[in-house]
């Protein structure tokens, strides 16, 4: 049987995913800093997009509202002023702040004076900028590299330390084998015992140790003066120590239970982590999208364009197509295809600017209308706090603002909202819900776990409350929950089984 070519009609329905609608989709999903981030991005890319200042002409600002299709033909207003901006006294100043006139700034110091110069005889313009005056902060291993190097070592034994240093982990303890270490410096496992021993003294003290009883141990030592109970109990009686089982070690070592809550206070003033305070760790700022703020017996939303850049789309371009399209008519047909390369070109632009300037409006109002739902089926929230949350699904939003689930997904992921009971991400307000013992209106997962760890914080560290007693507690206040989901939710909120809570003093 012969091989055939045919052509053939065939009609069919897909989803296409257009750029613009690709655009509109990652727009809604940006925080607020994403967003001014990509617009900052834009305004460098696209030539035609501009910022609306404070003194702008609203009379030339382009918005979405002009209707869905953008035509550059259209743009009348403005056609005899669209000339280069005349240059701003920003742009005339080239010279940066980090251009410091360090010879005036530092003048006053060469007059032998002890006293620092006078900022107010300092121009502005010449002192140090921010950036200019920081300072970095050693990490752990800088900090025992340059305890190791005042140490007169041989050459094998400082490559040792140096491995030892380069091991530990960011609490501070040492991760390797030392036998490992040892045979990579070409010494003997004795000799390198005391080289950890050596390096265990170093600051932060309890460093390179192998395990949490060691590190305590360590610090035991440099007791001033020695307490041989302390080091007795972590060298015998950790498990004990660990489940706060007082009477059983105090009977062990036949002492009164006074002196080994003593020693048990000393051991919690112990560091168990000397490293972490090396630890480099940024902080993450949040800056909200969304601010509620309460108005006599009503709520307001605000939405924060705070850094978000107002753009509009610049007719100084539409000029310039122009002008090329009049000088091609005089030049001939080749100046004629150049210019319209150059008008095709303005034309993207054009187009390109206009789709951001609307997807940007779209993602603030569609915002809004999800932040006014939320507000609207959580209002007990804003006025009482977190433990009147309501349990509440994005299906419930969904349907509230006649949109798609996974568009409420997208809208509330990774924002974040000021309320007068604190900021919360958008996320937070979705639940499970916990019935009632009554069969009364449930009750927000969030809410109960909230519960939780108050009726935790109140609670009497001699005597802590055990899983089953936050249940009856909480059937108290008519919530019917389970002790195993009691014991997930405590562990969600990082808190200790009561065993491990209880405290002596």
């Amino acid at each position: 049987m012969g091989i055939q070519l045919k052509q053939s009609l065939k009609l069919g329905q897909n989803l296409v995913m257009t750029p613009q609608l690709q655009q509109a989709i990652k727009l809604l999903q940006l925080n607020h800093m994403e967003l001014a981030e990509l617009i900052t991005q834009e305004l460098t890319e696209n030539p035609v997009l501009e910022e609306i200042g404070e003194e702008a002409n609203p009379d030339n600002v382009e918005t979405a509202a002009e209707g869905d299709t953008f035509d550059p033909e259209v743009q009348q207003k403005n056609d005899e002023q669209a000339q280069q901006q005349p240059q701003t006294e920003d742009e005339k100043n080239l010279a940066t702040k980090d251009d410091v006139n360090w010879d005036a700034y530092l003048e006053d110091f060469n007059d032998g004076s002890s006293t620092a110069p006078s900022m107010k005889e300092v121009n502005p313009d010449d002192a140090p900028t921010y950036e200019n005056i920081l300072t970095k902060t050693s990490s752990l291993e800088e900090h025992l590299q340059w305890q190791l190097s005042m140490l007169n070592l041989m050459e094998n034994e400082e490559k040792l330390g140096q491995l030892i240093i380069a091991s530990l982990s960011d609490d501070g303890y040492l991760e390797a084998d030392l036998a490992e270490l040892c045979q990579q410096a070409g010494i003997e496992l004795e000799d390198g015992e005391e080289i950890l021993k050596m390096l265990q003294s170093f600051d932060p003290i309890g460093i390179a140790a192998r395990n949490l009883q060691e590190c305590l141990l360590i610090q035991a030592s440099f007791l001033n003066p020695r307490e041989p109970v302390v080091e007795q109990i972590i060298k015998e009686y950790m498990v004990e120590l660990e489940k706060h089982n007082i009477p059983a070690i105090a009977k062990a070592l036949s002492l009164p239970i006074e002196k080994v809550v003593e020693a048990q206070r000393l051991i919690h003033e112990f560091e168990p982590k000397p490293g972490s305070i090396f630890t480099e760790s940024d902080t993450q700022y949040i800056t909200p999208d969304i601010y509620i703020q309460k108005v006599g017996n009503n709520f307001v939303i605000q939405m924060n364009d705070d850094g978000i850049p107002r753009l509009r789309v610049s007719s100084y371009y539409k000029s310039i197509v122009q002008k090329e399209a009049a000088a091609a008519a005089k030049d001939g047909s080749a100046a004629s295809e150049k210019a319209g390369q150059a008008k095709e070109y303005v034309q993207d632009k054009l187009r390109a600017a206009m789709w951001l300037i609307r997807s940007i409006q779209n993602r603030q109002k569609t915002i809004y209308k999800v932040t006014e739902a939320i507000l609207a089926r959580q209002r007990e929230f804003f006025e009482k706090g977190a433990q009147f949350l309501k349990p509440m699904v994005l299906k419930d939003i969904a349907a509230d603002v006649g949109m798609h689930e996974s568009t409420i997904s997208r809208v509330t992921t990774n924002k974040y909202m000021h309320t007068p009971v604190g900021t919360f991400e958008l996320k937070y307000f979705f639940n499970s819900s916990i019935n009632s013992a009554d069969g009364g209106e449930a009750l927000a997962s969030s809410a109960v776990k909230e519960k939780i760890k108050h009726l935790i914080a109140k609670e009497d560290p001699k005597k802590p409350l055990s899983d089953q007693q936050l249940v009856e507690l909480l059937q108290k206040e008519n919530i019917d929950i389970a002790r195993r989901t009691v014991a997930k939710y405590r562990e969600m909120l990082n808190i200790l089984p009561s065993s491990k809570r209880k405290r002596a003093f």
